[in-house]
């Protein structure tokens, strides 16, 4: 499904797009949640709730400023993000044992296998791997620039460069798919 029919079918309230929504992108979805929150449950607690404020809000969604994906990827970090500033997560997360945090989530990739049905695949190969590194990363794994520096040993001014170099290329290659 083409993300212009995808967008078209969930404005629609179109059973038959949102489970293909959820079938193509519910793993990169929860990949981007479960980068902020370590709990698994947690997680998808607030996958699920992101989930339906995509579906509920998608007439907020604005094509000119970027792709669905990206707009969507946004809406679970920042539900991620406000859920860990919450009172309850704060609380919650100061009597987890430390097995959430050593042994993380189990089966979940970063790569970008899950989103390939909406052509960033194909977008990311016209990358150089310095900045297809950085992309992976952020994108698909949740990394903020200072935590690449800081764990890939890479000066934050240097992460910061890539990233723009590399949304240079994106941009330039976006119209080809």
């Amino acid at each position: 499904m083409q993300e212009d029919q995808l967008i078209t079918g969930l404005r629609a309230k179109d059973k038959r797009t949102v489970d293909y929504l959820y079938e193509k992108y519910s793993r990169a979805l929860f990949v981007v949640i479960s980068r902020v929150i370590k709990d698994h449950d947690i997680a998808e607690e607030v996958f699920h709730d992101a989930f339906v404020k995509i579906i509920r809000r998608i007439d907020s969604y604005d094509e000119s400023k970027g792709r669905l994906y990206t707009w969507m990827a946004n809406v679970c970090r920042n539900a991620a993000i406000d859920k860990t500033r919450s009172k309850e997560f704060s609380k919650d997360s100061k009597t987890n044992t430390i097995d959430n945090y050593v042994y993380g989530l189990e089966g979940t990739s970063g790569t970008t296998e899950a989103v390939d049905g909406i052509g960033v695949k194909e977008l990311i190969t016209n990358l150089n791997e310095e900045q297809r590194f950085v992309v992976e990363c952020i994108y698909f794994k949740g990394y903020t620039h200072s935590e690449i520096s800081e764990e890939f040993e890479i000066p934050l001014g240097t992460v910061k460069s890539r990233i723009r170099a590399a949304l240079g290329v994106l941009k330039k290659n976006i119209n080809r798919i």
